[in-house]
């Protein structure tokens, strides 16, 4: 059985970013998420606001509306998107996190944060939503599933994914996200 330091050390080594909230806003955090984001000390990330972490403020906002509307029954949620680190660098992560009350999404939880810029570059220039769309089509939405997620009309994510698939080079839908990939 583990006692409470066992807890705390597990917490701390864990191969990935962990990040414990309330309000959206990181209470702890490990040293995996520190190297993550480019922070030397807990304190930059430690009671601040995850906003810090998004490209834009209007990518948070989105985003927590976004996990609100999905979280599943159990009150977890996860997904693929563009994160900012404190240079300002932009990189692929994959995150998943859990409500500790599905009913109040925002009021506590525990998240977890994958770099996934190893396999994964940003290599174009993207607008906050074009980030959001791609990050959605490369779950395999169609357009009406993203459009129904982000609130937009499904012409509307058709206009964005031609502009994506002329910055990508693709010529079809398939291609693009093998791009969005690979890349």
């Amino acid at each position: 059985m583990m006692t409470a330091t066992d807890y705390r050390t597990a917490f701390e080594q864990a191969p990935i970013g962990l990040v414990i909230s309330r309000d959206r806003l990181m209470v702890a955090c490990n040293q995996q998420l520190l190297a993550m984001f480019g922070a030397q000390q807990a304190t930059q990330l430690a009671g601040s606001s995850f906003e810090l972490l998004y490209p834009t403020h209007e990518e948070f906002e989105r985003t927590g509306e976004r996990i609100v509307a999905s979280l599943d029954r159990k009150g977890f949620y996860a997904d693929e998107r563009i994160m900012k680190r404190l240079s300002g660098e932009l990189f692929w992560c994959h995150v998943s996190g859990r409500a500790l009350d599905p009913a109040k999404p925002h009021a506590a939880g525990i998240w977890s944060f994958e770099d996934l810029s190893a396999r994964r570059k940003v290599s174009a220039v993207l607008t906050p939503r074009e980030r959001e769309i791609a990050a959605l089509l490369i779950e395999g939405l169609t357009s009406k599933r993203v459009g129904q997620r982000l609130a937009i009309s499904p012409r509307t994510v058709d206009v964005y994914r031609a502009r994506l698939m002329r910055k990508y080079g693709a010529s079809t839908t398939p291609e693009l996200v093998n791009k969005l990939l690979t890349v």
